[in-house]
């Protein structure tokens, strides 16, 4: 996903890159980053992508968000999306993230997205019997984080 400087990135995101919505914030993230190189991005949903590689399953990275601090440090859900948008410099409002009643909606909003994501984005058939899996057939065009 575009030139990614392994000096300078502070975390990394572990995105659907068949999800529409996922995509749409992944080019956003893109665009804030301006080029910096703070934010690794990796597709899951890419054929040269392994799992296993990260000690995870596929279901794992299709059930939630999922990222990683540079350290080596595993993240999911919604922490994953305060560590990219402090990555961006937007840590004031991460902040904001973090008061009680604030995280508790957040946590549980996406839970319930996450939970229903690949019905809400018109890929329900991505999950048969609960278990997730990388569509063979990926369409022509792929995302950029910058497009």
């Amino acid at each position: 996903m575009g030139e990614q400087r392994d000096n300078t990135w502070q975390v990394e995101v572990f995105f659907d890159g068949d999800c529409p919505l996922c995509v749409r914030e992944i080019r956003t993230l893109g665009r804030l980053d301006r080029g910096r190189g703070r934010i690794r991005f990796t597709d899951i949903a890419a054929p040269e992508f392994d799992a296993a590689t990260h000690g995870r399953t596929q279901a794992d990275f299709m059930a939630r968000i999922r990222g990683r601090t540079r350290d080596g440090e595993w993240l999911e859900g919604v922490e994953v999306f305060r560590q990219l948008y402090g990555a961006v410099g937007f840590g004031p409002l991460v902040a904001l993230t973090r008061a009680p009643g604030v995280r508790h909606a957040l946590d549980v909003a996406y839970d319930v997205f996450a939970r229903n994501r690949l019905r809400l984005t018109g890929r329900a058939d991505a999950c048969a019997d609960g278990a997730c899996a990388v569509p063979t057939e990926r369409p022509a065009a792929t995302a950029s984080p910058t497009a």
